[in-house]
C-alpha cells in the first residue's frame, strides 16, 4: 500500500513481534503524561492487546502503527489514530518516536503525513485533531508545520509533576 510508505519510513500493522517494543513503549513514566496512562502493563496484556490487534477501525474506534526504517525496518515509534468518529467525520491522532537518537530526523513529521493522507483518503474523515501541552514544544512545532492550527487551549489540563498544565487542541481542516 503506497499510502503508508515514504522515503525514509513505513507504517506497518502491529506484530506479535513487537510484544517487548510495546512493553518498553508503554511502561516508560516519561510518556505516562501524554497517554493518560497511571499503571505499568503487563506483557501479558499486552500480548493479549497484539492478538486483538487486527480489529477494524470502523469497531474499535482506534489504530496504532508501527514506524519502521524503510532501510532496515527496525521500529522507531508508533502513530495512533484514536476516538475516530465515522458519523462526524473526525480521528485524533498520537505520535511518538521512541529514542532520543531518532528523533530530530524527520521520521515523525514523514509518519504524520502518511498517516493524515490515510485518514483523508481511506477513512473518509473531514477533520484530524490532537491535544498537545503547552511545555511539549517539539510536538507543538511538527503539528504546525504539518498544517495543524490551534484551536484552543484546554486550561490546566493535565496534572504533571506536581503542577497543572494546559493542553493545546489542534485540527487539520483541509481547505474548511
Amino acid at each position: 500500500m503506497k499510502t503508508l510508505k515514504g522515503e525514509s519510513i513505513f507504517l506497518r500493522a502491529l506484530e506479535l513481534s513487537d510484544l517487548d517494543f510495546l512493553y518498553n513503549l508503554e511502561n516508560d513514566e516519561s510518556l505516562w503524561e501524554v497517554s493518560n496512562t497511571t499503571t505499568p502493563y503487563s506483557k501479558y496484556i499486552l500480548q493479549q492487546y497484539l492478538e486483538n490487534s487486527h480489529r477494524d477501525i470502523y469497531e474499535v474506534k482506534q489504530l496504532r502503527l508501527v514506524i519502521c526504517l524503510s532501510d532496515n525496518e527496525a521500529a522507531v515509534g508508533l502513530i495512533d489514530l484514536f476516538d475516530f468518529d465515522p458519523k462526524h467525520s473526525r480521528v485524533g491522532i498520537g505520535i511518538v518516536i521512541f529514542s532520543e537518537d531518532d528523533k530530530r530526523k524527520g521520521y515523525a513529521s514523514e509518519a504524520l503525513r502518511l498517516t493524515c493522507d490515510y485518514a483523508f483518503s481511506h477513512l473518509n474523515v473531514h477533520q484530524i485533531f490532537a491535544g498537545i501541552t503547552e511545555e511539549n514544544k517539539g510536538s507543538i512545532k511538527l503539528f504546525e508545520k504539518a498544517g495543524f492550527e490551534k484551536g484552543g487551549v484546554k486550561k490546566n489540563w493535565i496534572f504533571s509533576e506536581g503542577k497543572y498544565i494546559s493542553e493545546y487542541f489542534y485540527q487539520l481542516i483541509p481547505n474548511p
